[in-house]
């Protein structure tokens, strides 16, 4: 089932309102800061303009011919001055100055300074009009500078209007609170949206204060990283949004978050088991060196699906514990077996005994004894090895148990060190286990139950070849008789079921051989490992190995 997400909402009110606070506490910061700024540049606007207009004023007087008649032959102050004093009262402005190139005043709104010269030196000698500020004696003034020529083209002097700095300050103020009303609207918008982003922002924390938060991520951190399970977790797009370190070891999946599992894991079962395209519960998967158990789900909030967790146990030692622990149930049902045969032998000699006929149960005796020495003999003049003498006669005899004849093919020969020993052990366990159980499960053939074992070692190989008169494969299992988990039978209680021929078929691949299986009733596997020992299959080859046809009861 999927996991639904749900927070409880502490310390309610309180993380919205911070938010708002400080954003409202920014705002107004960054409102008056704009404000003053806006005022500085609209004071610098205005300077400029009542400079210009000081400028139009004072070129306005230069272009007088009566002034410019006047200072260019001297004399005339007086016609200097009126038409100045005319000028500056029909511009506003605070002063209309006419200057002579000698730095005399001819004009000025206080007549005693009329004659005098002026503190600064002329700045139109090279011909070009001047804007700035002036500290005259009429007090501060956007000034403005024109050159005076006379009516021969000759620079005679220059025209200095004024403008109070009242003037100006009052243009600023009459245009402060339309600034100051935009501000206002701005910065309401601004709590607006502040609000609005701070309920967001709550909700995406899910009602969390900040400090909660980081103690969850601590927490979080210090959960994933320490505990013995591998965690991965995906986004609804199929990237890897949590990839702890038990889950980079088991899986070698190194640097992989931000990455979709197609780019990091080669296609295969264990692939098809994290993203979800196997279904169920503890999916069993093997790898190069793990036995794994998947598990997937979904994650959902509010009915909206946030991507998915996947757990990975490592059940490497528990399987091989159990896988041990069925051998040595194996062998004591095989044990047993021998008991049960050797009880009813001996209650045959024991009933011959005591019919007096002692001959009959000499010559029983002696029989019996030999049918288990020549089982025994008969195994060893084909199979070299102790340890495959030992597990074919104890697997003949469980089989016995179960009504399954066991038969070693006549063209077996194996020698006593062969090559690929401890893999043909688990080869053949394996192998012999599912016949024995596939013959004994359905009903009676007509030619009666029975496995067949060949093991032949030639020049450049090793092959194992395994027949049971079983039902079979069952139709449409070919491509996945092999995958870690497939069976038709169900578990037994101790090591599951499904892992048997997925060893085999990895052992196979690994060493570079091949397994395959007939169809129709009747299986028949054979496994061939090449000679020598070939160098195991790199993991990448595992996945583009061509899968072979038939099929696998576990």
């Amino acid at each position: 089932m999927p996991i639904r997400i749900g927070i409880g909402r502490g310390g309610k009110g309180r993380l919205s309102a911070r938010i708002l606070a400080n954003q409202l506490v920014i705002l107004a910061l960054t409102g008056g800061i704009g404000f003053a700024l806006f005022a500085f540049a609209q004071r610098s606007e205005i300077d400029r303009a009542y400079e210009q207009r000081a400028l139009d004023i004072a070129q306005t007087a230069a272009a007088e011919p009566q002034i410019r008649q006047a200072v260019a032959h001297g004399g005339g102050d007086g016609i200097v001055q009126t038409v100045a004093e005319r000028i500056r009262k029909a511009s506003g402005a605070s002063y209309v100055v006419v200057i002579d190139l000698h730095g005399i005043r001819h004009s000025h709104p206080d007549p005693a300074l009329i004659g005098e010269p002026v503190g600064d030196p002329i700045a139109v000698l090279d011909g070009r009009p001047h804007v700035g500020s002036d500290q005259g004696a009429t007090g501060r003034s956007a000034n403005g500078k024109a050159p005076l020529y006379g009516p021969t083209g000759a620079l005679v002097g220059e025209v200095s209007a004024g403008i109070p700095e009242r003037d100006v300050l009052g243009e600023l103020w009459r245009e402060l609170p339309t600034f100051g009303l935009y501000a206002a609207i701005a910065v309401a918008l601004g709590s607006v949206a502040a609000f609005l982003l701070a309920r967001r922002l709550k909700r995406s924390t899910f009602g969390l204060e900040l400090e909660e938060i980081a103690g969850l991520l601590q927490d979080r951190e210090a959960m994933l990283h320490g505990i013995r399970e591998g965690v991965i977790a995906f986004a609804p797009d199929g990237r890897i949004t949590v990839v702890n370190d038990e889950a980079r070891d088991l899986l070698g999946l190194g640097t992989a978050l931000g990455s979709r599992l197609e780019e990091v894991l080669p296609d295969g079962r264990l692939r098809r088991a994290l993203d979800g395209s196997l279904t169920g519960a503890d999916l069993s998967v093997l790898t190069d060196d793990h036995c794994l158990v998947v598990n997937r789900m979904p994650v959902t909030l509010h009915g909206r699906e946030l991507g998915a967790v996947v757990t990975v146990r490592d059940r490497t030692e528990l399987i091989g514990l159990l896988r041990e622990l069925d051998s040595v149930r194996g062998l004591t049902d095989a044990l047993r077996a021998q008991q049960h045969e050797f009880t009813n032998r001996m209650h045959t000699v024991a009933g011959l005994l005591d019919i007096g006929d002692s001959d009959a149960a000499y010559e029983y005796a002696v029989e019996s004894a030999g049918a288990d020495q020549a089982l025994t003999e008969s195994v060893r003049e084909r199979i070299g090895p102790a340890l495959l003498v030992g597990l074919i006669v104890a697997k003949t005899t469980v089989a016995a148990e179960r009504g399954v004849r066991m038969v070693l093919s006549d063209d077996s020969a194996l020698g006593e060190d062969p090559p690929h020993l401890r893999r043909l052990l688990t080869i053949v366990g394996n192998l012999l286990d599912n016949a024995i159980d596939a013959a004994a499960g359905g009903p009676p053939p007509a030619g009666g139950r029975e496995v067949e074992l060949s093991l032949i070692e030639a020049v450049d190989q090793v092959m194992v070849r395994v027949a049971d008169s079983g039902p079979g494969i069952p139709p449409g299992a070919a491509e996945t008789i092999f995958e870690d988990g497939w069976s038709t039978r169900p578990d037994r209680g101790t090591a599951r079921r499904g892992l048997g021929l997925a060893l085999v078929h990895r052992l196979a691949q690994r060493h570079g051989g091949t397994i395959t299986v007939s169809e129709g009733p009747g299986a028949v596997f054979t496994v061939v490992l090449p000679l020598p020992d070939a160098t195991p299959v790199p993991r990448e080859a595992q996945f583009t190995t061509a899968s072979p046809t038939g099929g696998d009861r576990g």
